[in-house]
């Protein structure tokens, strides 16, 4: 079995454009990898801060208070 340097010889091939296919390839699949990385700490950046801290008791009790509020001063406008 060949070698892949030999194998390239054999084409007519010069070894220094398969080194600089080599190395172009690397570089593409570094930046892919980068942009991989990029893209998955972005979607999990994004999706954490859509989520909704849990409901506070206290907060609903007081919207609870309000709407009561609201329905108390509504019953006596139409009392008038």
């Amino acid at each position: 079995m060949q070698t892949p340097t030999e194998h390239a010889q054999g084409n007519g091939v010069p070894p220094e454009s398969n080194a600089a296919r080599d190395a172009t390839l690397r570089r593409t699949l570094f930046w892919l990898g980068v942009a991989g990385v990029s893209a998955a700490l972005t979607f999990i950046v994004i999706r954490s801060a859509q989520r909704r801290p849990p409901a506070d008791p206290t907060t609903q009790r007081i919207e609870a208070l309000i709407d009561e509020a609201n329905r108390l001063l509504r019953a006596l406008e139409e009392q008038k």
